[in-house]
């Protein structure tokens, strides 16, 4: 059994979290920066402790502090949440020698998945399609751009250990490979603390669609849908929702199938994302797995009725899943819109201290938030505030409900993208489930300049 578990975590994850736990009868504690300390999840957690300062570095990616946060404290397991230490192998592997429970998929998976270019030769062997790219982390520039070359022109870079679109560059000539690499290395450095870049062709115009899965450590795998994640910002998804209107029954039905096959060829476990790029022709090409909740999964819960957080916690634990795929059953139309503290047409950072904060309430509707009147966006982490999700019997009915909690959602005191999520989700496109990764191009020209 569980009993207390280190949420190695912050924001409105640690308090997603903390009410998982709270339902399950499950002790929690915080760790928090010193630009945290009157966090929300600090407050509502049953214990907390200061793990360092406030840069990501020296706080909520630092493994010896968070380990030995967790070793005063006495807690059973760790929830890494999502970004941060959520995909490190390594430190998964620091838990286990520690007796700590990771929260998480078995370590050899993890390792097999974290790096993108050993995930995808395991996901080839498996049989399923996969994208041309690297064989493995590229060392330097020179590297980089002799495998560019046999690849060919444009070609994507990607962070090897971790994603959410962090260390990402779209490259389309031999000239501007140099700095793109240099600066995919430099924030992939600081988001994972790894710089290792791999290579991959770039496909134009695809949809970005991702199916959630969920193992236990009993064999038993199931998937809980699939999302669509095309509407993105520099490779940072903007709004999500499930079931995707661009795919056809039988190829919603492939892409689960390969999904399954793959987290199958691995013994996968826990709550996990296999993603998937999908070109004009209906085509689609396995892109990378994430070993870990993503932020989207309210809208996979939404219309599956399902907790993820509490399976992800049951299976850590041994638990077997307590339903099988014929059991699981997909009801109505679920979308996601992410809030950040941001310009919504420059797309700068806002950090500042919010006046005013009234979030959207009513049937249908859920917002997960650390954010309040008073409180401080720090200048130090990912901007995002909240996520509004909507759910109903279909689509058009999702995109009403939405338009009108995007109009009710009030934040006063730092620019938010509010004003650019209503344009999206009133877009003729989007609207008509008729979009791809480029969308933002028509609503925002400098979008992918920027």
């Amino acid at each position: 059994m569980i009993e207390s578990i280190l949420i190695a975590n912050r924001g409105e994850i640690a308090l997603r979290i903390i009410w998982a736990c709270k339902e399950l009868g499950i002790k929690t504690v915080a760790v928090y920066s010193e630009a945290d300390r009157d966090a929300l999840h600090v407050g509502f957690a049953d214990e907390a402790i200061c793990i360092g300062p406030p840069p990501a570095a020296e706080s909520y990616l630092n493994i010896p502090a968070v380990i030995s946060a967790a070793e005063i404290m006495g807690v059973d397991a760790i929830h890494p949440g999502y970004g941060f230490l959520a995909e490190n192998s390594h430190f998964a592997e620091v838990c286990d020698t520690c007796n700590l429970i990771f929260i998480g998929p078995r370590l050899d998976a993890m390792r097999q998945m974290s790096d993108k270019a050993i995930a995808r030769a395991l996901m080839r062997d498996a049989g399923l399609p996969v994208m041309v790219g690297s064989e493995g982390a590229v060392s330097d520039e020179v590297n980089a751009l002799s495998t560019a070359r046999e690849i060919g022109f444009p070609v994507l870079l990607k962070a090897a250990a971790g994603g959410g679109g962090k260390g990402m560059r779209v490259v389309l000539s031999e000239e501007a490979l140099p700095q793109a690499f240099s600066m995919a290395r430099g924030e992939a450095e600081a988001a994972f603390g790894s710089g290792d870049i791999y290579v991959e062709r770039y496909l134009a115009r695809p949809r970005h669609i991702e199916v959630q899965l969920l193992g236990d450590q009993h064999g038993e795998i199931v998937h809980v849908g699939e999302r669509e994640c095309s509407v993105q910002r520099k490779y940072q998804k903007l709004v999500e929702e499930t079931p995707s209107a661009g795919l056809r029954p039988e190829q919603r039905e492939r892409i689960w199938a390969d999904a399954l096959k793959g987290a199958r060829a691995i013994n996968y476990s826990s709550a996990g994302t296999m993603e998937f790029l999908v070109d004009g022709d209906g085509n689609h090409f396995f892109m990378e797995m994430n070993t870990r909740i993503q932020v989207e999964h309210p809208v996979s819960e939404a219309v599956s009725m399902l907790d993820l957080i509490k399976a992800q916690i049951r299976v850590a634990a041994g638990r077997p899943l307590p339903f099988s795929q014929e059991d699981l059953h997909f009801r109505g139309h679920a979308i996601e819109c992410r809030v950040n503290a941001e310009h919504p047409e420059t797309m700068n950072p806002s950090p500042g201290q919010i006046t005013a904060f009234n979030i959207p309430k009513g049937p249908g509707v859920r917002v997960d938030t650390a954010a309040h009147e008073a409180y401080f966006v720090t200048p130090y982490y990912d901007s995002m505030l909240a996520k509004v999700i909507v759910h109903t019997y279909n689509r058009k009915q999702a995109l009403a409900r939405m338009r009108r909690c995007l109009d009710m959602f009030v934040i006063q005191g730092i620019d938010t993208n509010l004003p650019l999520l209503r344009r999206i989700v009133d877009h003729p496109g989007f609207v008509a489930g008729d979009y791809d990764t480029h969308m933002l191009d028509e609503i925002l020209p400098a979008a992918r300049s920027g």
